[in-house]
């Protein structure tokens, strides 16, 4: 039978606990994601609902299919840095028409919209997933440009956004672009390289350069309207595709154009007649330990996330701290890796890389479940060849050609987050639960190779070594690694696309795998050398 027997005590203590602790990290997470979706506060809210404009996530909301969902991506962007949680713009991909878009919206509540470093970094982020799962792009745009202070940060890497959108139509990928607000300088390109573009009627302004700047240049004195209004552009030159009355209109404006792209996907259909899982999502609460040095098994998640919580596994009974076999989640086929025990031998190397081969050559996309200390180390394992068995496993996670999906469940550590596919490996999408850590070694294993390393050089100089300042150091040591490792640090520094709760797990799964689909899924012909 290959349908998974689960075995955790949902009225044990250590489960209890474990479900409690889980509970308070995503308490913490959601007053995090409060913040995003506050925008600029209240005064700048009410200001702009004065104007009569819709926020920005109300313009995405009626943008929406009915019902529909919305994937949001980056949302904790630029956590922990001076700039506002959400980075001034709101990315996601949702179904418009019937069609999975790739949507972007500049907040213009914070600073007026102006990007900022973190808004370009996430907007390059939404900008690869679009490119790498032919997703058509929407972008709301109300911004006053480039946050100015910041230029030298955004200006020369920031061409990139048109760049990708030029890319895209090449590519046949429609661009869209709603033009609320200003769209001013180097945002006016924006509208001006999409394939189709709506402005509001006495709303959008639309220039190169506004008038003051006009007026410094070139000493002409314009207005607004006459300079980049959104008449003037929709009679006089041209850039504007549709005159909306309205932003009401502009974004029926802009469904209507999504629903004449004649638009279908081109990787394989879903199976219509998936089951769910036997077990209860809720479970996934109380799973993982609160404590990531307790190994927990990764197939008690798998059964709480694969169609009817059936599980093929292959090579059970080698290389046992990894989990490796066939599912399916919601409906669509996937191969799936889970760490078992945290730690990775060389069997363990050689049967993944001997799996990720194997859905190459079917077409299949990769799960990976994140709980990894990394490759073993000891005189033993580096005499039995620990080293290329490792480097197997990373050559076919980056030479694999079929989408990856992974998701960091605890530890996620050293060269084992590259084997697992960590974010340098191009994961389609990333996303981490509220218990994720990831570094090059956990807090107290790097203090203490600090110290070994300190203790060795006082002693190679003959010199006392201070335990007082040992002691001070390696604390210091590892609150650093500690804070550094956590989910929302991570997450802020664009290192995954979001953090979720575990029981939403399946559905995001299920909606990144089916976005993916709307491109071809196809694996790799060939790959790298593996040293034997």
């Amino acid at each position: 039978m290959s349908t998974i027997r689960s075995t955790v005590d949902t009225r044990s203590e250590e489960f209890a606990e474990n479900r409690e602790s889980m509970l308070g990290k995503l308490a913490e997470i959601d007053g995090e994601h409060a913040k995003a979706i506050a925008g600029g506060g209240e005064k700048y809210v009410s200001r702009h609902r004065k104007r009569g404009k819709l926020l920005a996530r109300e313009r995405i909301e009626l943008l929406l299919d009915e019902d529909s969902p919305f994937l949001e991506l980056s949302p904790l962007a630029a956590w922990g840095s001076d700039y506002q949680v959400g980075a001034s713009v709101i990315t996601g991909i949702g179904v418009v028409e019937g069609v999975e878009c790739m949507i972007s919206a500049s907040d213009p509540t914070v600073k007026g919209g102006a990007s900022n470093p973190w808004t370009a970094k996430k907007s390059y982020r939404a900008a690869d997933i679009a490119a790498q799962n032919r997703l058509p792009v929407i972008n709301l745009v109300e911004s006053g440009g480039a946050d100015l202070p910041t230029q030298k940060e955004i200006f020369i890497p920031g061409g990139r956004i048109f760049r990708d959108l030029t890319r895209s139509s090449a590519a046949k990928v429609p661009t869209i672009a709603l033009v609320f607000g200003n769209s001013t300088a180097g945002g006016a390109y924006l509208p001006g390289m999409s394939d189709y573009v709506v402005m509001v009627k006495e709303r959008a302004k639309v220039f190169l350069g506004g008038p003051p700047l006009v007026k410094m240049a070139t000493g002409e004195e314009s207005d607004d309207e006459s300079l980049g209004g959104a008449e003037m552009h929709a009679r006089t030159s041209g850039l504007a595709d549709y005159l909306a009355a309205d932003e009401e209109d502009a974004i029926r404006l802009g469904r209507s154009i999504v629903k004449r792209l004649n638009w279908t996907k081109q990787g394989p259909t879903p199976k219509p007649d998936y089951a769910e899982p036997l077990y209860s999502a809720e479970d996934l609460l109380g799973i993982v330990p609160t404590d990531l040095k307790v190994p927990f098994d990764p197939r008690e998640v798998i059964a709480r996330v694969a169609d009817g919580s059936d599980f093929d596994e292959f090579k059970p009974l080698y290389g046992s701290s990894l989990a490796t076999g066939w599912a399916s989640i919601h409906g669509y086929p996937v191969g799936i890796l889970a760490n078992a025990q945290g730690v990775l031998f060389g069997e363990e190397s050689q049967k993944a890389a001997q799996f990720i081969q194997l859905a190459n050559q079917i077409d299949t996309p990769l799960v990976f479940l994140h709980n990894t200390t990394g490759y073993m180390v000891g005189k033993e394992y580096e005499q039995s060849g620990i080293i290329k068995h490792g480097a197997m496993m990373i050559n076919a996670v980056s030479n694999s050609k079929v989408p990856h999906l992974s998701v960091l469940m605890g530890a996620s550590y050293g060269a084992g987050h590259y084997g697992m596919c960590g974010r340098a490996y191009d994961p389609r999408f990333l996303f981490a639960w509220p218990s994720a850590k990831s570094a090059v070694m956990g807090p107290q294993q790097l203090a203490g190779v600090l110290s070994i390393v300190a203790r060795a050089a006082a002693a190679s100089r003959g010199q006392e070594y201070n335990e007082e300042h040992d002691a001070a150091m390696r604390a210091m040591v590892e609150g650093q690694i500690e804070a550094e490792s956590m989910p929302m640090f991570l997450s802020g520094m664009l290192y995954d696309d979001g953090i979720i709760d575990p029981r939403d797990t399946r559905t995001v799964l299920g909606l990144s795998l089916s976005v993916i689909h709307n491109g071809p899924v196809k694996g790799a012909e060939g790959f790298g050398v593996f040293r034997m």
